[in-house]
């Protein structure tokens, strides 16, 4: 297929990278960054729109959004509104009303929305998704999850520490993976207990969230994201009543990849434990592209879609809410 990218940043970069090597085309590109969408173009082939409203409208199939939070949702709904289907970054917009918006739109104009989930792609957490699918662990009972970096100097300067462009701080950054996360394993939350604070950063958003949601029979889930986590960590471990699985690391400086199998026996005691690691480069990307070009062409939901999104942002919006954000 052909693609759009509107933002030709770090994201957008991946997004295209990983559009080629599905055999997808990359054909127009654009970014308020007129050096960074020249250097993306060359290095696809594509050519460069002068504005994304331009962009939404060029002769392609998928529209990509990598922008800041602020023009995820505006940009999705001319895009759809324009035809085409649509995959947007996380969090899909600032707010729930306004990413409820775009999936109104979606259904109007029968156009599907991928929301860039990819840490669903990553094979540690597909696995274990798998895994708890066939009964490894049996009937789960909880989840534990942790996700931070400590930012960089300068870090409180940046566009995520403002609100009217972010949306909020680490809750709806980092935040928002482990909240999908968690409804990707217990299906739909509900928030039993949310804050949003400002513990270390001089800024009006939050540096770190907790969360404890509940799952559809009584499951929960205990979260926690931190701006302020000084060695970088992704930690999430699924709790059965026959078993546990931890995936560690996401490649990078948060570690190698790795999932960890430990199985009950009957006598209880010392699990079975077995693991497998991930140490090669990272292609959740290319994976969550072939789950959406699969699913334009079967005409069914992507891993990961709008109104995922959609149900994230009720226990985001919930948690400021209570949190005074």
């Amino acid at each position: 297929m052909r693609l759009a990218i509107v933002g030709c940043g770090l994201i957008g970069g991946k997004r295209a990278a990983a559009a080629l090597v599905e055999g997808h085309a990359v054909t127009v590109v654009c970014d308020i960054n007129t050096e960074r969408a020249a250097a993306l173009a060359r290095s696809t082939g594509a050519r460069v729109a002068m504005d994304w409203q331009e962009a939404v409208k060029a002769d392609c199939d998928i529209v990509v959004v990598a922008t800041t939070h602020a023009l995820l949702a505006p940009v999705s709904i001319a895009a759809v509104q324009a035809g085409k289907h649509v995959l947007v970054e996380k969090p899909a917009g600032l707010n729930g009303a306004e990413v409820s918006a775009v999936a109104a739109e979606a259904r109007k104009h029968n156009r599907l929305i991928k929301v860039g989930f990819n840490h669903r792609f990553h094979p540690g957490l597909w696995k274990a998704r798998e895994m708890v699918a066939t009964g490894a662990v049996g009937p789960l009972m909880f989840i534990r999850g942790r996700y931070g970096h400590g930012g960089r100097v300068g870090y409180d300067k940046e566009w995520r520490c403002v609100p009217e462009i972010s949306g909020g701080g680490e809750l709806i950054d980092q935040g928002a993976h482990l909240i999908d996360l968690s409804r990707w394993f217990l299906g739909d939350v509900t928030l039993d207990y949310g804050a949003a604070l400002t513990s270390y950063w001089n800024i009006s958003v939050d540096d770190n969230c907790f969360l404890a949601l509940r799952g559809p029979k009584g499951e929960m889930a205990w979260l926690h994201a931190s701006w302020s986590e000084w060695k970088n960590i992704f930690s999430f471990e699924i709790y059965g009543r026959d078993g546990k699985l931890t995936v560690e690391g996401l490649g990078g400086s948060y570690g190698v990849e790795k999932l960890t199998y430990h199985k009950m026996l009957p006598e209880m005691g010392p699990p079975e434990t077995a693991s497998w690691e991930y140490p090669f480069p990272d292609d959740s990307w290319i994976r969550e592209y072939r789950d959406f070009s699969a699913a334009i062409a079967e005409g069914r939901r992507p891993v990961g879609d709008i109104d995922d999104a959609v149900a994230m942002h009720a226990i985001i919006d919930a948690t400021y809410g209570r949190s005074g954000k």
